[in-house]
């Protein structure tokens, strides 16, 4: 079987079987995988509204499966080629409904996916339950997977941050569905695609867990979400569809993206990028005194300032990740978010914001 480079489907939408054309690909090659798979919508008859006339639902011949155990089978098939293109670091998200997403959260782990979260898609404008035999059916599900528990995944939680007004971002994301100017339609006015995911909830799934360079795959292309996001932030995208129209719907919508010219627009700051600053120096600054205590934010666990920067508590004695992973019992700690120094007003504050002090006074 002849490999195909990713160098030369960088970009690209190939027209075939995505499982036929991952197994085609170079190993360990894609940096980031986004599956939106058929869902198994079992809607059998068609759904009215209460006036009679007809809601869009998904009818088509690819999202019927003839039982539970052959949907396992075809979601256990074309994830074992995902996993095979993707870089040990290289991570995973795959959408579903409830009407799938259970089954294939339990194939993933048997795969050797290490699930990292689930993020709950609210549709702040679902469609309504128009029988109210149900609850609405308000959200999707989005699994978030690295390749393995040792994986060294992307992260860019200060990007995710400032996107959420410098709030950490949260797993209920509220998007809207793809509606308006953004949905593709076709000659007759009507839905290119049933499933077309909105762009902002893409932006957000790129932005978080790839740099800017990396390769996104999406193996159930479509109309191209995936690979217009991708565009605009300086990814590269590789898109598999069997679809013809759905291609073409793609290809134009991707076409008239703009990149963006100057890529340092699509930089962000993330405190490893930072200047280190030692905690040394904030001792020797006078920011805080040899002998000043510190306390994590629920004042559980204290420690003393010492005059070298090191800490000493009832536990352990070094630096300030070291003595926080102590008053843990953690492997681990960032000390300047654990740390906290008491303020005149006897409010507590993160070692941290005395950090930036220091940024700030030499202008980094």
């Amino acid at each position: 079987m002849k490999v195909r480079q990713t160098s030369d489907l960088l970009d690209t939408i190939v027209n075939d079987d995505c499982v036929k054309v991952m197994n085609q690909m170079e190993e360990k090659s894609v940096d980031l995988i986004f599956a939106d798979p058929p869902y198994n919508l079992q809607l059998g008859e068609a759904l009215l509204r209460p006036d009679n006339s007809n809601v869009s639902g998904v009818y088509e011949e690819w999202d019927n499966f003839e039982s539970m155990e052959t949907y396992d089978q075809y979601t256990t098939t074309w994830m074992k080629a995902a996993r095979r293109v993707l870089k040990d670091d290289g991570a995973l998200w795959v959408i579903g409904s409830y009407h799938n997403i259970f089954r294939v959260g339990k194939i993933l782990q048997d795969l050797g996916f290490w699930i990292l979260n689930d993020i709950i898609w609210d549709k702040v404008n679902p469609m309504p339950n128009f029988k109210g035999t149900r609850f609405t059916n308000a959200h999707e599900t989005l699994i978030w997977a690295s390749k393995g528990q040792a994986s060294r995944y992307t992260f860019n939680y200060e990007a995710m941050k400032a996107l959420n007004e410098d709030t950490q971002m949260r797993s209920d994301w509220h998007i809207p569905l793809c509606t308006g100017k953004e949905r593709l339609k076709d000659k007759n006015g009507d839905k290119l695609h049933p499933t077309q995911k909105p762009e902002a909830l893409l932006y957000r799934v790129v932005l978080a867990s790839s740099k800017v360079g990396d390769v996104v795959l999406d193996p159930f292309f479509g109309t191209g979400t995936t690979g217009a996001v991708a565009k605009k932030l300086g990814r590269h995208f590789i898109g598999i569809e069997k679809d013809p129209a759905y291609i073409q719907g793609a290809k134009e919508r991707i076409d008239a993206v703009q990149p963006v010219e100057n890529e340092q627009c699509l930089e962000y700051m993330t405190k490893k990028k930072m200047p280190r600053i030692p905690f040394g120096n904030v001792v020797e600054r006078g920011l805080l005194q040899p002998g000043d205590m510190l306390y994590d934010a629920a004042r559980r666990h204290w420690a003393i300032v010492r005059a070298d920067g090191t800490l000493k508590s009832d536990k352990a004695e070094g630096s300030i990740h070291q003595v926080g992973a102590a008053a843990q019992n953690a492997p681990a700690c960032n000390g300047w978010t654990y740390w906290h120094y008491e303020k005149p007003d006897k409010e507590l504050g993160a070692i941290d914001e005395l950090r930036e002090v220091l940024r700030a006074e030499a202008g980094l």
